[in-house]
């Protein structure tokens, strides 16, 4: 069964960090890039990092840029999203998602994890 499963997600204060993690089963996530996403309620899922299936290519949303990191263990199946300098604005459920194509654009992605909460507050 393919899947993905995020985790990681909690409450933080403003100027924490966190780091989620997204592992892949069913799959082999190697030949896929994968993209973070965030989503608030009434609002549209935003990309917010990806990163290619070689690691060449690494894009961010410009409201995480120096903040947020994304990487990959492919030994692991499993894609990271380092969180630094927290802001009230980054509290959304996140999700990780795999596709062919290494794109911000959600339309794009073909296996979707179920998300992981986000709160930053103080």
């Amino acid at each position: 069964q393919v899947q993905l499963v995020e985790s990681g997600g909690g409450l933080v204060q403003p100027g924490g960090s966190l780091r989620l993690s997204c592992v892949a089963s069913g799959f082999t996530l190697d030949y896929y890039a994968v993209g973070w996403f965030r989503q608030i309620p009434g609002k549209e899922r935003e990309g917010v990092s990806c990163i290619s299936s070689s690691e060449s290519r690494l894009y961010y949303a410009d409201s995480v840029k120096g903040r947020f990191t994304i990487s990959r263990d492919n030994a692991k199946n499993t894609v990271y999203l380092q969180m630094n300098s927290l802001k009230p604005e980054d509290t959304a459920v996140y999700y990780c998602a795999a596709g062919g194509i290494t794109t911000l654009t959600k339309e794009y992605y073909e296996y979707w994890g179920q998300g992981t909460q986000v709160t930053v507050s103080s």
